[in-house]
Order: C-alpha cells, then sequence, then structure tokens
C-alpha cells in the first residue's frame, strides 16, 4: 500500500491512500467533526483529480477520520471576521468539487459512520453505495435553518424518486440507517465499529475486476440517469431563484 496524499502530510485536511485497485479519501478534520471549510474542499478537489486521472482505479472509499463522516460546512471557520480570503469563492468551489464526484468513472463508496449532515449528506448521497452504521443517520436539514440545499436535491433528484426527495429535503428529519435502507438510500447496514472494514471489503472486490467494464458500466450509468452533463445539472440547482434541472432523455417506448 502506498500513501499519495495531495501534500502530502498526514495532517492534510483531505488524505488519499493508494491499494491495489482501489484507494480511499478521507477527510481528516477530526478534531472538528470533518466539517466543510476552504482546505477541506481544496483538498477533496484534488484528491478527486488525481484519482479520476489513475487508469488502474475501479473504486474509491470516502470515510471520514475519527469516526464520523462529516457535521456539515465549519460555520465558526465561515463566522470569522474578517473571513478568511477562500470564503468569497466557496460557492463555486464546492460546486466543483460535486461536479467531480459527479464525474469519476470509479466507483465510490461511502461509509457512513455517525453522521452525515446538511454539506455532509451531499457526501454521503452521492456515493454509488452507501454502507451505513446501526448507529449513524443522515439529515438534510437545510430547510430547517432557512437554507437551499442545491448539491443535496442534485443528487436527491439524480437517484431517487420525487417521494423520497421530499421526504429527506422537506422535512429535513434525522433518517437512521433502517430508514435510509428502507428508502433505498443506503446499500447496507452493517455493525457501527464494522463500517470501515465493510467498505473496504467492498472497494478491494470491485478493485479486482475488469476495469474497462467497471467503467463501463458507471459512465452508462450516469449518463443514462443525468441525461447532460455533471456541470450542467448541477448548475441547474445552484443560484437563489426555483432552477429547473435539465430534462432528462424520455424513455424509450416499444410498442
Amino acid at each position: 500500500m502506498t500513501e499519495t496524499t495531495p501534500g502530502s502530510h498526514a495532517d492534510d485536511a483531505v488524505r488519499l491512500v493508494r491499494h491495489d485497485g482501489w484507494a480511499e479519501i478521507v477527510l481528516n478534520r477530526p478534531d472538528r467533526r470533518n466539517a466543510i471549510d476552504g482546505a477541506l474542499a481544496e483538498g477533496l478537489l484534488a484528491a478527486l483529480a488525481h484519482a479520476r486521472a489513475d487508469p488502474d482505479l475501479r473504486a474509491l472509499l470516502l470515510s471520514g477520520a475519527g469516526g464520523a463522516l462529516c457535521s456539515g460546512l465549519d460555520l465558526k471557520a465561515f463566522g470569522t471576521t474578517p473571513p478568511p480570503p477562500w470564503v468569497a469563492g466557496f460557492g463555486a468551489r464546492w460546486r466543483a468539487v460535486h461536479v467531480a464526484l459527479a464525474s469519476l468513472p470509479q466507483v465510490l463508496l461511502v461509509a457512513l459512520e455517525r453522521y452525515a449532515i446538511n454539506g455532509g449528506a451531499a457526501l454521503a448521497l452521492a456515493g454509488d453505495v452507501l454502507l451505513c452504521g446501526r448507529g449513524a443517520y443522515l439529515q438534510v436539514g437545510e430547510i430547517r435553518i432557512g437554507m437551499a440545499a442545491p448539491n443535496n436535491l442534485a443528487w436527491l433528484v439524480l437517484r431517487h424518486s420525487e417521494s423520497v426527495a421530499a421526504r429527506v429535503a422537506l422535512l429535513g428529519e434525522r433518517l437512521d440507517a433502517d430508514t435510509l435502507l428502507r428508502l433505498g438510500i443506503a446499500t447496507e447496514v452493517v455493525d457501527d465499529d464494522a463500517v470501515l472494514a465493510r467498505g473496504r471489503e467492498r472497494a478491494a472486490e470491485i478493485g479486482g475486476w475488469n476495469v474497462e467494464a467497471v467503467r463501463r458500466i458507471k459512465c452508462g450509468l450516469r449518463a443514462a440517469s443525468m441525461g447532460t452533463t455533471p456541470a450542467e445539472w448541477f448548475d441547474a440547482f445552484a443560484g437563489a431563484g426555483p432552477l429547473a434541472p435539465p430534462r432528462r432523455p424520455d424513455p424509450i417506448v416499444q410498442a
């Protein structure tokens, strides 16, 4: 196993750990519950670019250091006076992270330990495979605090029915592991102390498959469901107004 981290330091906000045929992307701000700030956004964007350019990777496992996935935006970092230089361009950079996630040719697995809240929930929803601890929960709670949820909505609409998206985004409730599994959001629920091990097992299994087959199936699924480019898809959900998402291709109707 080799480690190829953006910046190559153990204290980087995001770490990329390379294995044979797969890699781990670790959100590495455990003291802030892996909350999202400028450094984490830049580190995640760099890790995704590195992974996307690696022709041998079949799978990526996204997790959070310290036993939790992500608590959402780091409001303390955003609220400092004067604001950090990265705040002004953060919205565009964070949207670029989600465009990069949607552009991956690899299978993206997400290990949901403890919680994924608001901006962190969008990272969980980005996973092609979501592995969830029995005691974990996901919450898209922006509606309760008067905020829009463009990235959460983009993933929910892409992957799930309108009824599921409404259940998640309009009520803003904490959704426990059993509910996530019932709604089809979670792929698998395991014991809390087994989430990372199960994610690594799954990723290593996919990492041994034919790389061309994995990439063609993954990219085919994404093209069929999205019906446009990832950038256009996420741009349609961005901004203050109620923008309609791009129209998907009409289904093929056979007589």
